[in-house]
């Protein structure tokens, strides 16, 4: 499954900007492979990734803004919940990817299950 990031290219929020390049950074950085899609530049991919961030994620009003993360057809969450996760150490469980040997995470893992 390819990990695929929905971000906007022309958005005009700075705020959005630094979430989107946060995201990217760190999966270019940890060499996790992903696909961006650029909800601002393509119809088709706006309208995929509204459709699919569930109904539990999407803000009161309005409509889920990027970047939203997919492992293939299943969300994965939002900048916030990316955040989180990368906070606890916890990005690859949240991706639904298995933690690389030596990581952080693996480690944790490993500690866990004794």
């Amino acid at each position: 499954m390819v990990i695929k990031v929905y971000i906007a290219s022309s958005s005009g929020s700075t705020s959005i900007k630094k979430q989107q390049q946060d995201v990217l950074g760190f999966m270019a950085a940890n060499k996790i492979e992903f696909e961006e899609c650029d909800i601002a530049a393509n119809e088709e991919n706006r309208k995929w990734m509204r459709e699919n961030v569930p109904e539990s994620a999407r803000p009161a009003t309005g409509n889920p803004l990027p970047p939203q993360i997919f492992n293939g057809e299943k969300y994965c969450g939002d900048y916030e919940a990316f955040f989180n996760a990368r906070e606890d150490n916890a990005v690859y469980a949240f991706l639904g990817l298995t933690a690389p040997p030596g990581s952080k995470e693996a480690e944790a893992n490993a500690r866990e299950q004794m």
